[in-house]
């Protein structure tokens, strides 16, 4: 009798380090978001809107110049000079800037080296095929979207350029419907994309427009880490008292709201699903360039 009380009290001492260690395993990496320039729309309703993306390289030393529609650069390699509103800041990779629509701003690839960056824009449909960036720089159109951006709403908008992180083998979220709208361009590492069912690789240099009750999943499947750009803009509806008040942050940096939430909260509410056969989607891995107000960028990648 005496044995048995002994081995059981050994037993009890040896599962005590297994539930410790259960207890403090550590938990899984977070993903980040880094918000690398943003701005508050009063209103997007005026004209109807649409996304557009261009990549510009100049040499080292080289100068243009831009104005054009409200849009956020995002400086990729090198380093460029910015003048706008009698300021210079300089941008190093990983920095951007908002440049207001019409306002003209002065840029210089900085360091003695060449400099390569992006340009997002917000545009009306009249400045889609008007120039960008001067000559002598180099520019390749990269996206625009074909059809104005659907269900902008009276009231204020936040426009930002986000920088987001999946850690390596991330599951892919819950399904969620997208509240605004937003143009992905995917930086480094390959994304598991999903819509309506359909599960698709999104690697560096691929654009992904997601527009308004997109529903929608993303992940990271591979070892790496996946990086990318969020073009976001979000609605600030106002309360009856004419206060705004920003949207619940649930998924990509506010931009978003979880499907399966919504449907809990009201499930008549829900937008409409949009699938992806009725979207103007196009998703990309090269840069090629279009010409002429109408021209569209076909992808075969």
């Amino acid at each position: 009798m005496q044995f048995r009380t002994t081995g059981l009290l050994l037993l009890g001492a040896m599962a005590l380090p297994v539930s410790g260690t259960a207890q403090t395993a550590p938990a899984p990496p977070a993903i980040t978001r880094t918000v690398v320039a943003a701005t508050k729309l009063p209103t997007v309703t005026d004209v109807p809107l649409h996304f557009k993306a261009v990549s510009i390289t100049l040499q080292a030393d080289e100068k243009c110049g831009v104005s054009a529609a409200d849009g956020i650069l995002y400086q990729l390699s090198g380093s460029t000079e910015v003048a706008l509103d009698g300021e210079a800041k300089t941008l190093n990779a990983g920095e951007g800037l908002f440049i207001a629509g019409g306002k003209a701003a002065a840029l210089t690839a900085g360091g003695g080296e060449p400099s390569t960056f992006l340009h997002f824009f917000l545009a009306p449909a009249l400045d889609l095929g008007r120039p960008v960036e001067t000559a002598p720089a180099a520019v390749i159109e990269l996206y625009r979207t074909v059809t104005p951006i659907p269900d902008l709403q009276p009231g204020g908008y936040d426009l930002n350029l986000t920088r987001v992180t999946f850690p390596a083998r991330m599951p892919s979220n819950p399904p969620h419907h997208r509240s605004g709208a937003a143009l992905y361009y995917i930086i480094s590492g390959t994304g598991a994309n999903t819509i309506d069912g359909k599960t698709e690789a999104r690697g560096p240099g691929s654009l992904i427009y997601e527009p308004y009750a997109l529903v929608h999943r993303w992940g990271n499947p591979g070892n790496e880490p996946l990086v990318f750009l969020a073009f976001n803009m979000a609605g600030r509806p106002q309360h009856p008292d004419g206060r705004s008040h920003e949207l619940a942050n649930f998924n990509h940096g506010g931009n978003e709201r979880s499907h399966r939430h919504r449907v809990r909260r009201n499930r008549f509410s829900r937008p409409p699903h949009r699938s992806a056969s009725a979207l103007s989607r196009i998703s990309c891995s090269g840069r090629v360039k279009a010409s002429g107000p109408g021209a569209q960028t076909v992808w075969s990648r």
